[in-house]
């Protein structure tokens, strides 16, 4: 996992080929007209998620594993909390993985838990159980989605 600033993006795009491309098109955005939605940068390889989402309560919050993506979220409008653990350490699934949304949920407690303010984002790897958008009110923000093999 990785919490930063988008104008540190740079530092991360060695860390895989679609990562410039992902940064670069976050950072030429204007927050003030985005629509919410599905937009697809590269089919299959690099999807954008915009999303105005209603905060929940820690209790409602459950991680979530990928095999074939990261994700990296971008808050837009409000600080949110983030909880993570790490995927080896899980052990209560609640429900199989499934394939098509390439996402599986657990009920295991967070390991921790930490704050991402406008401006900051996140990069999740596949090794990190993950929720997001806890806490109270609503929030605009941007997920995209990174597949991790080039096949």
């Amino acid at each position: 996992m990785i919490l930063d600033n988008l104008r540190n993006a740079a530092r991360y795009t060695s860390l895989h080929p679609l990562l410039k491309q992902a940064f670069d098109y976050l950072a030429s955005l204007d927050p003030a007209t985005l629509e919410p939605g599905k937009h697809i940068l590269a089919e299959d390889r690099l999807i954008v998620a915009v999303n105005d989402s209603t905060l929940k309560p820690i209790g409602k919050a459950r991680l979530e594993i990928h095999d074939e993506f990261l994700d990296i979220h971008l808050t837009l409008s409000a600080t949110e909390r983030f909880a993570w653990k790490s995927r080896d350490d899980l052990q209560t699934p609640s429900e199989p993985f499934n394939r098509d949304k390439d996402a599986q949920h657990y009920d295991d407690a967070p390991e921790t838990f930490f704050e991402a303010a406008p401006g900051s984002f996140v990069i999740f790897f596949p090794e990190d159980a993950h929720a997001g958008c806890i806490g109270e009110g609503s929030i605009r923000k941007i997920v995209v989605k990174v597949r991790c093999s080039n096949e």
